[in-house]
């Protein structure tokens, strides 16, 4: 079965979307996407990119287009509770060395569905460690435990090397998908990303006892 992943941020508006609708295309498919924690800062300084909003402040039409885009697409998918995040932009160091600590501690999911929604849904300032650690226990995760393992060099470590790894293999922003060496990059080519899983497994050689993607693979890197 081919590879199916899916690097993101918690900061990228556009990746929580992408994490809205992925659970309406696994079942289609049979397999799941496999998270990937990245530095969209890191990103971007080792491609010299730049977020939307910075990049196309001074450009109305554009601008324009890319809210009414969005709003086409939460309308195609029937997502109602989507809220631009008026501390934006968040620092989200914290939150995705906590995504790798949440991976180790066995949370993963758990996890990231609280963050995204507390991004995204219910906006906070998650960059301010206090409030991180109040939304992680009013959702019954360890918080003390998980900022603690978030500060340990070996998932510092494994951050920078999994937004590496993301940047050496072609990506230049979140949401960026991979189909085994294929890369796409935004929400609206979940649909092609589904096509392409599709015709890379018609392709594959079946075997038994193959690794079916999921929320929680081993470390990449």
């Amino acid at each position: 079965m081919p590879t199916l992943e899916f690097h993101f941020d918690f900061g990228s508006p556009n990746a929580y979307l992408a994490h809205r609708v992925i659970p309406t295309i696994e079942p289609c498919i049979g397999a799941r996407f496999g998270y990937v924690p990245v530095l969209l800062g890191g990103v971007f300084k080792a491609t010299n990119n730049r977020s939307p909003a910075e990049a196309f402040r001074d450009i109305a039409n554009k601008r324009a287009f890319h809210e009414l885009e969005t709003r086409r697409f939460l309308a195609r998918h029937g997502i109602m509770d989507f809220r631009r995040n008026p501390f934006f932009p968040v620092n989200t160091l914290l939150i995705m060395r906590g995504a790798v600590a949440a991976r180790h501690e066995g949370c993963f999911e758990r996890y990231v569905d609280i963050v995204f929604h507390n991004m995204w849904s219910e906006p906070k300032k998650l960059d301010e460690p206090d409030i991180v650690r109040s939304v992680l226990d009013a959702n019954g995760l360890d918080a003390a435990r998980l900022l603690e393992r978030a500060q340990s060099p070996a998932v510092k470590q494994e951050l920078i090397r999994n937004t590496e790894n993301s940047v050496a293999r072609g990506s230049f922003g979140s949401p960026t998908f991979f189909v085994g060496a294929e890369m796409f990059f935004g929400k609206d080519q979940l649909r092609d990303v589904k096509a392409e899983f599709v015709r890379q497994q018609a392709a594959a050689p079946r075997s038994a006892g193959q690794h079916r993607p999921g929320h929680d693979p081993a470390p990449i890197g």
